[in-house]
């Protein structure tokens, strides 16, 4: 078993991130940053364009009609509930996995109102020929599917994650004690980090992922068993986290192995490769450090960055980071980083946008950001109708450097994401437009940098 440091409860996997804990690490943080590597910096980072489209910069190789599918667009009532109404996702190059909400009556149990239908179909290109379809029925309006690198997929509902291939056909894959919130995993996919709504009254039962209070005796960290409760181990928000209800995870995806568990007032993102997991630590006024702690034991500052907001971390590859910051005027940045400190490329992103997801291709590659184009700047707290939301605007940008591969408009417009794919190649790009599944068809990407692999620097002492 990949050795799990103690010092992974200790640092804030209660809530992913340091920053996210509010506790500022004082120092550790002077002293990370006098060994920080000197980073990279852009001459001048370009501004990503701001507004829609009038159309895509180069025109789709072919589009596939959704309307003869059955698809249709969701009212204007959910915008803004960041609900999630559609998948879209390569199998492989040429074969679309689109899935999407279809309206009607069904039958619900006593006590249930968000369950939906949700229609599936396995696309041909470029033809479109329809190879399988399914219905399947889930029961909230949160992000439901995942997909994998080797042609299959996790569907989430309730406390069950569930895996399909190509033929659309389900088998259980792993059950929890309690309602699965949210997943995600490294870029290798060699890991899952799940939270679920688990009451730590609730007991575990035979072919459940262990509780936190069940996993102290099952999980191993360097040959030895714990000598610390998850749950003893810190506040969440003001709330002793042996009271939280949610329950957080990192378990190996091929066997459903825990590898952690621990426990949290609110749902945790914990960006992680196949190394280890990132953390931030706030180091002196906007400063933030970006750590990234191995499970085989010590840690390394990747570098620094400075946001006026806590900044959120991601995972495009093995080896390369995207940051996302905030500046004192309310605007944003993308910075990319690699995994040795190096900064690859940096992007300021207009301030009459909002709400940005991203969509990563399989191998890393690219990225394809989306974002709300609104009619004027918005600021945190400030309110906002639908009739100043102008539309759903996508770019393309090249994982090697930020080059922007494409830009094109999504509709209608679905705040909770799924209507961007990338091909596992990257040259393919698949975007729902009105009635139709638009693919684009792109040169190949440039190689991403290969940064060295480092070894931690050392322990942290007490961690």
């Amino acid at each position: 078993m990949i050795l799990v440091a103690k010092r992974l409860f200790r640092a804030g996997i209660v809530l992913g991130l340091a920053a996210t804990l509010g506790a500022p690490w004082p120092a550790l943080a002077q002293e990370s940053l006098a060994n920080a590597p000197e980073p990279t910096r852009a001459v001048k980072a370009p501004v990503l364009p701001g507004g829609l489209p009038e159309k895509p910069s180069q025109p789709p190789a072919f589009t596939v009609a959704v309307e003869a599918l059955g698809f249709s667009a969701p009212g204007p009532l959910y915008l803004g509930q960041r609900a999630s109404f559609v998948s879209l996702d390569f199998l492989d190059e040429n074969r679309l996995l689109f899935t999407f909400r279809v309206p009607g009556l069904i039958r619900r149990e006593a006590g249930e109102n968000d369950a939906r239908e949700i229609r599936a179909v396995v696309l041909t290109l470029p033809v479109g020929t329809v190879e399988a379809e399914a219905l399947w029925t889930v029961h909230d309006r949160a992000r439901y599917l995942w997909m994998l690198s080797d042609g299959h997929f996790l569907l989430r509902d309730r406390e069950n994650l569930e895996l399909g291939d190509a033929t659309l056909v389900l088998k259980p894959y792993l059950h929890f004690p309690g309602p699965l919130l949210w997943l995600e995993m490294d870029p290798a996919q060699k890991f899952l980090v799940t939270d679920s709504r688990e009451p730590a009254a609730a007991a575990g039962k035979p072919g459940e992922v262990p509780t936190p209070e069940t996993a102290k005796a099952i999980i191993d960290v360097d040959g030895q068993k714990p000598d610390g409760h998850p749950s003893d181990l810190g506040l969440s928000q003001g709330i002793p986290v042996r009271d939280a209800d949610l329950a957080v995870r990192i378990l190996r995806r091929d066997s459903g192995q825990v590898m952690l568990v621990s426990r949290s007032s609110s749902t945790v993102h914990l960006p992680i490769n196949s190394d280890g997991y990132l953390e931030s630590q706030r180091a002196r006024g906007d400063a933030w450090l970006l750590n990234l702690n191995f499970f085989s034991g010590g840690s390394r500052i990747l570098g620094q960055v400075d946001s006026t907001c806590s900044p959120l971390f991601d995972f495009l590859s093995q080896r390369e980071v995207l940051v996302t910051t905030c500046s004192p005027t309310g605007a944003g940045k993308m910075l990319a980083m690699g995994t040795d400190g190096r900064r690859l490329w940096e992007a300021l992103t207009p301030d009459a946008t909002i709400w940005p997801l991203v969509v990563r291709a399989p191998d890393g590659s690219r990225l394809a950001r989306e974002v709300l184009a609104v009619s004027h700047p918005v600021i945190a707290g400030a309110s906002l109708s639908p009739e100043e939301i102008k539309g759903q605007r996508v770019e393309v940008l090249d994982a090697a450097d930020g080059k922007v591969a494409l830009e094109t408009a999504a509709s209608p417009v679905l705040d909770g994401g799924g209507n961007v794919a990338i091909s596992p190649s990257g040259r393919r790009v698949a975007v729902l437009v009105g009635g139709g599944l638009q693919v684009f068809e792109l040169p190949p990407p440039p190689p991403l940098p290969a940064p060295a692999i480092l070894a931690p620097t050392a322990r942290q002492p007490g961690r």
